[in-house]
């Protein structure tokens, strides 16, 4: 119970700051203030700021924070991109590794003329392909 009242006690106390304030001068030309104005004699009421305007919090999607998440989606559209496209790489790669090794009769075109690869030539694509496999594929 005395943890609600204080927390209630704290959480209002911003409301009870904000008071009545008097001012006056007196018979000898001290000003004084007080909560209570002086019997008999002419005062002025001042009000005491409240607490501290709070900045409203910003909207999603606007302001710094709205940028930053541009920022993050363009990011994670890259970060996509490159994927499928390795994706289709390692597809391309590994349908061209498995026509070396199974195919002895490949064919290259060189400059307009159809050439087959010898043995050595063929031996060597696959040991390319494999290398890039492992170097690019999971």
């Amino acid at each position: 119970m005395r943890t609600l009242l204080l927390t209630l006690l704290i959480g209002l106390s911003p409301w009870c700051s904000a008071a009545q304030i008097y001012k006056w001068v007196d018979a000898q030309g001290v000003t004084h203030f007080d909560a209570q104005p002086p019997p008999g004699q002419p005062s002025t009421s001042m009000q005491t700021p409240s607490s501290p305007a709070q900045k409203p919090a910003p909207m999603p999607g606007s302001g710094v924070l709205g940028d930053q998440k541009a920022i993050d989606d363009k990011v994670k559209k890259q970060v996509a991109d490159q994927q499928a496209q390795l994706k289709t790489f390692c597809e391309q790669a590994r349908t061209n590794l498995a026509q070396l090794q199974n195919n002895p009769r490949l064919r290259e075109e060189v400059e307009g003329q159809m050439r087959r690869l010898d043995d050595a030539q063929r031996q060597e694509r696959i040991v390319e392909a494999q290398k890039q496999i492992a170097e690019n594929c999971q």
